[in-house]
């Protein structure tokens, strides 16, 4: 198995293992968060319950794209499933904006414009501190994962979770996040109404959990729709590529360069390549071969490198004036 396989295989188990971690805690997370409000009567506590369910669902979700998009290429998919798993990630972004937001909105505001009785909110104190400690732990897990890849790529974290294409791992770092100041604003709502003996801190509360998975759902959903609609490598990539063609012998120019990400281990290069005037069919093929062999080590996500020779500008000028 190459060096690269193994690493492919390695990132896909990791983040399979990250969403499994997340999963398992917001389904617990999900039913003592709904036991806890509907004993307590807290708005800002059955908000917290749809956002867990929500995220449990998204990571349901991400391991199906996870799944199928390890499928291989076959005749009707020469390229590969790689994309699919955005699909799926789209759906996942959906699922967190209407099982989530949505509810959480609608019953924040029922609450501000209905008023609600207020039980004993000591259960929902002990649920929301033992959710903090399992939210933790997962975005714990997916932080080490995103730490690792940073590192590994030498690229700050903050750079990294903006542009991986990893959206299951972005995910899962974006909703764990999102999970523990949702958490805070459940509890600073159920603190509220038990000092001023008013609901109006639980609606308050509840709405703006609402809100904050409607940034989340966007971004999200923003990001998995430009992997879609295809996004090219970063311009420093871009560049290294550049760079790596013009060392092998034989290439004189990059006249045309594409660059597609696939999947998070899967990167398409394709160029219009002038080679030196004087080489031999026999020096093209190696300098082709040549050059996919460097790209792939320097770049172990390169999955499929299309190379045309092309004339450059001078031949072309040359030609049209003769």
């Amino acid at each position: 198995m190459s060096d690269a396989k193994a690493s492919r295989e390695t990132d896909g188990g990791e983040s399979t293992f990250t969403v499994i971690v997340a999963a398992l805690a917001n389904l617990g997370i999900a039913v003592a968060k709904a036991v806890a409000g509907l004993i307590s009567g807290s708005s800002a506590m059955l908000s917290e319950a749809a956002h867990s369910v929500a995220d449990t669902v998204t990571e349901v979700m991400l391991l199906t794209a996870l799944k199928r998009s390890e499928k291989p290429a076959d005749e009707d998919h020469p390229l590969g499933y790689g994309p699919e798993r955005y699909i799926w990630a789209m759906l996942a972004s959906i699922a967190t904006f209407v099982g989530g937001a949505v509810f959480s909105i609608y019953d924040g505001v029922h609450t501000l414009v209905a008023g609600e009785e207020l039980g004993d909110p000591l259960i929902s104190y002990i649920v929301l501190a033992v959710a903090f400690l399992l939210e933790g732990y997962s975005l714990r897990t997916g932080v080490k994962q995103v730490r690792r890849e940073a590192s590994r790529l030498r690229v700050p974290d903050t750079y990294y979770l903006r542009h991986t294409p990893d959206t299951a791992v972005k995910a899962v770092v974006m909703e764990d996040s999102a999970a523990l100041i949702g958490l805070l604003l459940a509890a600073g709502g159920l603190l509220g109404g038990q000092l001023s003996g008013s609901g109006v801190w639980d609606g308050i509360a509840s709405c703006l959990i609402g809100l904050l998975l409607v940034y989340v759902a966007w971004v999200l959903g923003r990001s998995n729709a430009q992997l879609l609609i295809g996004r090219p490598l970063p311009p420093a990539v871009r560049s290294g590529v550049r760079e790596e063609l013009l060392s092998v012998p034989h290439i004189v120019e990059v006249l045309e360069l594409t660059t597609l990400i696939q999947g998070p281990d899967e990167i398409l290069i394709a160029a219009k390549i002038d080679f030196r005037d004087m080489a031999t069919a026999a020096e093209v093929e190696w300098a082709c071969e040549e050059a996919e062999a460097q790209l792939r080590e320097r770049f172990p996500s390169v999955r499929r490198v299309y190379l045309d020779p092309t004339p450059g500008w001078a031949q072309r000028l040359r030609r049209g004036g003769s």
